[in-house]
């Protein structure tokens, strides 16, 4: 199987990014991976894109880190697939199936509540997975759930700990939606995530068209090992509740 990285960030789009685009590419092939998916802070995160320009300049800026990657990656047998992580009140969302061409004729997507941008992005093929929703940090009051427009989830982060990747693996059992893996990457670590696939893909809507169709399998990797999540009993079962509030949004 094939093995993709799904939730990374780089110093061009992300203002919490370390490593330039470029620069992961040697890196996550050393690791064993087929392919990432650059999943930069959008203008509602924490991203690096100065929010006062005009939206063609900022949507332009914002794909760098995408393009320097795919370009940094050409000779290599290597992907280097699009996608978004967009935030609403502390719940975030990685966006696969639509590009930057898309970005740019969707202007009024920074305007729509949640029901909205999940039915555009679902009008456009793409879809919605909801990002750690059961993280826990100082910055974040809240867990906030969306079950109605969750069209898969995350349900193991390399940057969660074991209890709050498992609660998130139960939420997904209830819900019956698909499950990927990543590794919420934005500086070299020991311990990544990511997502098996059957086949290779080529861009953002295939990688759509999969984790729709349920071929993705969540996976752990670790010092060259890659455990498939399903196999691991702490990262299914939770043992304790989570310590902040809940709320069904």
């Amino acid at each position: 199987m094939y093995l993709y990285e799904t939730h990374l960030h780089t110093l061009e789009g992300s203002a919490c990014g370390e490593v330039a685009a470029a620069d992961y590419i040697d890196y996550m092939i050393v690791k064993g991976f087929t392919g990432i998916v650059v999943t930069d802070h959008f203008f509602n995160g924490n991203c690096a894109v100065d929010p006062h320009l005009p939206w063609k300049e900022k949507v332009e800026l914002y794909c760098d880190g995408w393009r320097k990657a795919h370009a940094a990656a050409q000779g290599h047998e290597f992907d280097v697939i699009f996608g978004i992580e967009f935030n609403f009140n502390g719940d975030e969302y990685l966006i696969y199936g639509i590009d930057g061409e898309w970005l740019l004729d969707n202007e009024d997507i920074m305007g729509l509540d949640r029901r909205g941008v999940h039915k555009k992005i679902n009008e456009a093929g793409g879809i919605m997975v909801q990002a750690h929703p059961f993280r826990e940090r100082k910055y974040l009051k809240d867990i906030r759930l969306t079950p109605d427009i969750c069209d898969a989830v995350e349900v193991y982060n390399a940057s969660n700990d074991d209890n709050m990747n498992a609660l998130a693996y139960e939420y997904a059992k209830k819900l019956g939606v698909p499950m990927i893996g990543g590794s919420d990457i934005h500086y070299p670590r020991d311990v990544l995530g990511g997502i098996l696939l059957p086949d290779r893909i080529k861009d953002t809507h295939e990688l759509a068209a999969a984790i729709r169709a349920g071929q993705a399998v969540p996976a752990k990797i670790e010092r060259g090992i890659v455990t498939r999540i399903d196999e691991v009993q702490d990262l299914m079962v939770s043992v304790k509740e989570p310590t902040a509030p809940v709320y069904y949004m």
